[in-house]
């Protein structure tokens, strides 16, 4: 498993932003445990998990009024551990895999040894600050607060390598300092082609994710009725676009933004660069 890198840590660290621009930046594949939440959850209530189907059971106004330590429980924080590992183990070898999202404990990398690890931990200020933009209920907060100190904990008590991220500093450039070799080592995407088909794949599973969500017999409304923010298809290293439509199938098309194109880049000195 040299071909994974594992990005763990609390909510709100930006687990996903800096493991999309790594991705983007050096052409690797992206594993985002967040976009399995749904397809986990099948596995669980097919294995009869006491937490998971009292999940599915209760009532959402219900469920999320539940003492913090059973939306803990019912989270699978631990349980979807293996589940992940699984997941990862059957992706290709080539290119790099940046596996991200807070079930990526140190258990979970002790159990499927990758490449690098590190897990992000956001200062006590920095978690209210981002909780906050997110608009979140009473009870996912308490939950989101709760896992923020779960994963601390787990870090801390194991040793496991970690950064603290405060906001003032770009997270994305101290790991890739930190994950210097293996990002330089690769292996990497081969070309244009393979970019897209990366994004692509990332677009497709954030799809999946609300088709997921939607598929619950206690979920209200259609794909259609969400907006997704969908990575910008034009292969380009340094894009950090978005491009916002309906979470509905993806067109064949590539999912271009406004003012970028799908050209073809070189491979010079410097990296990949516009041809």
């Amino acid at each position: 498993m040299r071909h994974v890198l594992w990005l763990g840590g609390a909510p709100g660290a930006g687990k996903s932003t800096v493991a999309e621009r790594l991705a983007r930046r050096y052409g690797l594949r992206r594993y985002h445990a967040d976009t399995r939440t749904w397809a986990h959850r099948d596995r669980a209530l097919a294995a009869h998990h006491e937490a998971a189907v009292r999940f599915e059971t209760l009532p959402p106004d219900e469920r999320w009024a539940r003492p913090v330590d059973e939306l803990l429980a019912m989270s699978l924080h631990r349980a979807r551990g293996p589940m992940v590992v699984d997941d990862v183990r059957a992706l290709p070898s080539a290119p790099l895999t940046v596996a991200e999202g807070t079930t990526m404990t140190p258990a979970v990398a002790r159990a499927l040894p990758g490449r690098a690890a590190l897990w992000l931990l956001p200062t006590p200020e920095l978690l209210e600050k981002r909780l906050a933009e997110r608009e979140l209920g009473p009870g996912p907060l308490a939950l989101y607060r709760r896992l923020a100190l779960e994963i601390e904990d787990e870090v801390r008590e194991s040793g496991a390598p970690f950064l603290t991220v405060d906001g003032t500093t770009d997270t994305t450039e101290e790991v890739a300092r930190r994950w210097a070799h293996p990002l330089a080592e690769g292996p990497h995407a081969e070309g244009p082609a393979e970019r897209r088909a990366l994004l692509r794949e990332a677009n497709e599973a954030a799809v999946a994710q609300v088709a997921g969500y939607f598929g619950r017999p206690w979920a209200d409304g259609e794909p259609g009725d969400r907006e997704l923010a969908f990575s910008c298809e034009c292969a380009a290293p340094g894009c950090t676009a978005k491009v916002t439509r309906a979470a509905t199938r993806i067109p064949a098309a590539p999912v271009i933004a406004a003012g970028h194109r799908a050209r073809p880049f070189a491979q010079g000195p410097e990296g990949i660069s516009p041809s």
